[in-house]
């Protein structure tokens, strides 16, 4: 059983959305992060939510559209995406650190030690 699973991906039409979960089986970590690769891209930092304090910090692509938040009693965040854009289609990966540090590079992927399996997002036009 993965110790941190993504659920909550599918299919949806643009301006429509979505709710990802991360679900942390067994971690215990200073921060949540997601992140998304579409094919042929790099991977993308979306949001990060700092689990003692709650902060926050979002991608330029989805600030107003996306919402991270978190459940300290199961150690588990979300991701609430409104608004979807065919550009926002992509395999959604949640990923955790025992890193306390929170900064903007917490962000970057090299940041985080542990990650899910993967979600499929897709938005059509």
């Amino acid at each position: 059983q993965e110790k941190l699973a993504e659920f909550g991906g599918g299919s949806v039409q643009a301006g429509g959305y979505l709710r990802l979960s991360c679900v942390n089986r067994g971690y215990s970590v200073y921060k949540i992060g997601w992140f998304r690769q579409a094919p042929g891209k790099d991977c993308e930092g979306v949001a990060t939510i700092h689990m003692p304090t709650g902060g926050v910090r979002y991608a330029d692509s989805v600030k107003g559209r996306f919402a991270i938040s978190r459940d300290n009693a199961k150690a588990s965040a979300y991701l609430q995406m409104d608004n979807l854009k065919p550009e926002d289609s992509g395999v959604y990966y949640c990923a955790a650190t025992r890193d306390p540090a929170f900064s903007s590079s917490s962000l970057l992927e090299e940041k985080y030690d542990f990650w899910g399996q993967g979600t499929q997002v897709t938005v059509s036009s």
